[in-house]
């Protein structure tokens, strides 16, 4: 972004903001024995200060992107960060654990607004650098990968050093700076819907906002079994709004969700399945390898956050070099690539059923980050360029959602997987899974053509 000084502090600000959202939802794992211990909470409980931060950020995101496409992504960045910094600055002071989820809920439909909103920027900010989409998108979306990766180290750090109440109050300041930036140097928004409350209401399509997170939630509820007595009732409560939803969309207009147009827009359909896929894979070890580590490797929780750490900085360190293939090959090339690679770095996480010694642990997490940046970085270069510009912010949304539904996805298998136990032979039954898994994505990948306008 070096074309346009001011469009590179814009980038820089909104990737903070980005950045804030899987910060927030990786960096809790570790302050769950504390809060049990300071709330006086059993196992089961604890988690849904977890929960409700996925089921909001899952289901906000979308409804973020469509109000960034309606009013303004600019506009609703700053809202959406100003909401972050009041609820993190009152969580610490919050005199129960059920405000604190309420906490981690608002928190987490403000972190929402940021990708939707910075999506919808790119095409301006590309503009004004004289640069291609990939430069910024690419260094927003290394925030968004590399912020969930680190979470656990800069977590246990705050944990350890202050309390849990520093997850909170670190927001504080992160997003006041994201405000200020982002104000001063990104662009203004354009011409957006305008006219009388009634109206903007009347289009807004509230009853299909609402039958499609509520569809959302109640299915996601159901997958992560928070209710165990009420996992069937959940869904089949899901399915029906999804019924709903379904049917409203199709007779509305104009629609929260084009469901007549997403349905012909299948490029922009096999980005959504094959991102939701690759994290099923990605999050298998995410999520899957700590536990082995602690459990079967007797690691202690600050070593295992430290060997997961290469998958963070290679990252960091391979997403400019994604872009630049990007550039020179096409997306679906180097999608197709990291694909390959996501394989090939699946298969040697069979490894680990035989030795969990430090250097092995170290080159795995570290050859895993590679797949991830080049995959997330040409599925979110995919996603832009098979999305009309008015559509980007909804479509940016759905991206995000894809992310989680694929998390969530690994958290019930890797729980069934490891329900007999966390040992190094379920971790080889897991690598199959993750190998299955990428083979399905490999064959979306190469399926992928991009969308002619």
């Amino acid at each position: 972004m070096s074309n346009s000084p001011r469009a590179g502090l814009a980038v820089a600000g909104l990737s903070l903001g980005t950045s804030l959202n899987p910060l927030n939802s990786s960096m809790i794992a570790v302050a769950l024995v504390v809060l049990r211990e300071d709330f006086g909470l059993d196992v089961a409980t604890v988690t849904w200060v977890i929960t409700a931060f996925y089921l909001t950020s899952a289901a906000g995101q979308p409804l973020m992107g469509r109000l960034a496409d309606r009013f303004g992504p600019r506009r609703l960045f700053l809202l959406g960060m100003a909401l972050v910094a009041v609820t993190c600055a009152l969580a610490p002071f919050a005199p129960n654990f059920a405000l604190l989820c309420v906490a981690r809920a608002f928190m987490a439909l403000g972190t929402a607004t940021a990708y939707p909103s910075a999506v919808v920027m790119v095409a301006a900010l590309a503009r004004e650098a004289n640069v291609k989409s990939t430069r910024p998108l690419g260094r927003i979306q290394m925030a968004n990968t590399s912020a969930a990766a680190v979470g656990p180290v800069v977590g246990g750090l705050l944990v350890s050093l202050v309390g849990w109440q520093a997850l909170f109050l670190i927001n504080v300041p992160l997003s006041l700076l994201a405000i200020l930036v982002v104000r001063r140097f990104a662009p203004a928004d354009g011409a957006r819907e305008r006219g009388r409350v009634s109206e903007l209401l009347r289009d807004s399509d509230l009853p299909g906002i609402g039958a499609f997170i509520g569809a959302l939630v109640l299915v996601m509820m159901a997958m992560l079994n928070v209710l165990p007595g009420y996992r069937w009732w959940l869904l089949g409560g899901g399915l029906v709004l999804a019924a709903l939803f379904a049917w409203r969309e199709l007779r509305f207009s104009p629609p929260f969700l084009d469901l007549r147009l997403l349905g012909r827009n299948r490029p922009l359909l096999l980005v959504y399945l094959g991102f939701a896929l690759f994290n099923g894979v990605y999050y298998f070890a995410f999520f899957g390898l700590p536990q082995l580590l602690q459990t079967a490797g007797g690691y202690n929780p600050g070593v295992v956050g430290l060997l997961m750490l290469p998958l963070a900085a290679i990252s960091v360190v391979g997403t400019p070099f994604a872009v630049r293939a990007i550039d020179r090959f096409g997306v679906r090339r180097v999608l197709v690539a990291g694909v390959v690679l996501l394989l090939g770095a699946s298969a040697a996480m069979w490894l680990l059923t035989v030795s969990l010694a430090v250097p092995l642990v170290l080159a795995l997490t570290a050859l895993l980050g590679v797949p991830y940046c080049v995959v997330a970085i040409s599925s979110s270069q995919g996603m832009y360029v098979s999305t009309r510009p008015e559509e980007r912010g909804v479509a940016a949304g759905i991206f995000q959602t894809c992310r989680y539904l694929g998390a969530i996805t690994a958290t019930v298998l890797i729980g069934i997987f490891y329900g007999t136990g966390v040992t190094q032979a379920n971790w080889g039954l897991m690598v199959f899974v993750m190998l299955g898994l990428g083979a399905v994505v490999l064959v979306v990948s190469l399926r992928w053509r991009e969308r002619r306008p």
